[in-house]
């Protein structure tokens, strides 16, 4: 007993504030703050159950090391060599998610604003993209239309079918309309170029996402998790426009909100605001 309190003292004296630096806490406050968004990351995947499925294997080791269950043990030691690298296989897919996403952050100490001033594509873009998707939108056409950031797409055409056409509105309807071969899919713009048509896209698997949507919501998510792209998706069951990007998705709406968010973009700069804004955001406009 004698043994466990000074052991309990000794410990804490190391804790004492003498002994910690300032950049003891500097390094405790970043390592909190990487675990915060670590664990915020991982509840967004179904990494989030393997982990549960990880810390019940790590809960009986701890229990046979503490029985002195000598078996179990030998397993554990044996696997844990093997059990790392398995740990880099079953995460892969959003080892990979992550990185991409931390590949794509914007560092403000090396922005010294040498932002290309030039638009991405014109006005006349604008115009045709947003009649070409609520003339779709009345008529319930379901259309999948990517728009490239800084990030290539090149990996996503090679998918499809190459068009390398100008932007029309009546280019873009046809290319959606029911039954059609190049219908079904993803449209890749890239400045005012349609460039390739029926590619296909990642889908996404974020939990938080609604049990309603399909396949091209969840596609259009995908691909705004992975790359900086702004996806325009028009609904085939009930018409409504919503758009995704870094992973957020709006629903429902309206053609000054779009027209707005594509003007922003051909300037190279655009967020998309949660539902409440934009319906905040478009009511004011109609006023």
């Amino acid at each position: 007993m004698k043994g466990i309190i000074e052991g309990v003292k000794s410990y804490f004296s190391y804790l004492a504030p003498s002994n910690i630096k300032i950049s003891d806490i500097v390094e405790i406050i970043l390592i909190s703050i990487l675990l915060y968004y670590l664990i915020g990351w991982i509840r967004d995947t179904k990494a989030w159950s393997l982990l549960k499925g990880f810390v019940i294997l790590i809960f009986v080791w701890i229990i046979a090391a503490v029985f002195q269950f000598n078996a179990i043990s030998w397993l554990y030691k044996n696997a844990l060599s093997v059990g790392i690298i398995a740990i880099f296989i079953i995460f892969q897919p959003e080892l990979r998610r992550a990185l991409e996403q931390l590949g794509r952050q914007n560092i403000s100490i090396f922005n010294f604003d040498f932002k290309n001033t030039n638009k991405k594509f014109s006005d006349n873009t604008i115009q045709e993209i947003v009649r070409a998707c609520f003339e779709m939108s009345k008529f319930k056409t379901g259309a999948l239309i990517v728009i490239e950031g800084d990030t290539a797409l090149r990996e996503y055409e090679r998918t499809g079918i190459s068009i390398n056409a100008n932007i029309s509105a009546e280019l873009i309807i046809n290319i959606f309309e029911h039954n059609t071969p190049l219908h079904d899919g993803a449209m890749i713009i890239h400045n005012d170029t349609i460039t390739a048509a029926t590619c296909i896209l990642p889908v996404s698997d974020n939990m938080m996402l609604s049990k309603e949507l399909g396949t091209r919501h969840r596609a259009g998510v995908g691909l705004s998790e992975v790359t900086d792209a702004f996806v325009i998706i028009v609904s085939e069951e009930n018409g409504k426009v919503s758009v995704a990007r870094n992973g957020q998705l709006i629903r429902g709406i309206d053609e000054m909100y779009l027209r707005s968010k594509l003007s922003a973009l051909q300037m190279g700069s655009v967020s998309i605001k949660n539902k409440k804004e934009a319906i905040a955001n478009s009511k004011k406009r109609s006023k």
